[in-house]
């Protein structure tokens, strides 16, 4: 009887020794993530790096490309060209135009195009995680 005691008693000490080695290593794992995380939480200079690049892509495969006339197709043969010429300003257009919201393991990116009146604007939504970017809306206004 009395060793039976013994056993079930080193059996529960047992139980809540593993749970706390359980507990003890999750907390770990989470907290190592969110060091990471933190770190990579890449920076807004980052981003106006990854929207030009993106912008710059998305007009030469769909504003440069839509061309009909021979007019057209002169200024189109250039628009690749300029595109290119104008990242800098592109830079600056989207340095002016995004509101970035930091939460220190993540950021999020709000950019909100707007040219002129002739152009339509753009709103683009991206997460910045992970020393990487992904832009989960996008929109033309």
């Amino acid at each position: 009887m009395f060793f039976d005691s013994l056993i079930i008693i080193a059996n529960n000490q047992f139980k809540s020794m593993k749970s706390a080695i359980i507990t003890g290593v999750g907390v770990l794992g989470l907290s190592l993530l969110a060091v990471a995380m933190v770190k990579s939480n890449p920076s807004e200079v980052s981003y106006q790096q990854y929207a030009v690049t993106e912008l710059s892509s998305y007009l030469k495969s769909n504003v440069c490309k839509k061309s009909l006339g021979i007019l057209d197709k002169l200024i189109n043969n250039q628009c690749g060209k300029f595109v290119d010429t104008a990242s800098p300003q592109i830079r600056d257009l989207i340095a002016a135009s995004t509101e970035r919201h930091d939460f220190i393991i993540f950021s999020v990116y709000r950019t909100e195009l707007k040219v002129s009146d002739w152009v339509p604007s753009y709103k683009f939504e991206t997460i910045g995680a992970f020393d990487k970017f992904y832009t989960y809306n996008a929109q033309q206004n």
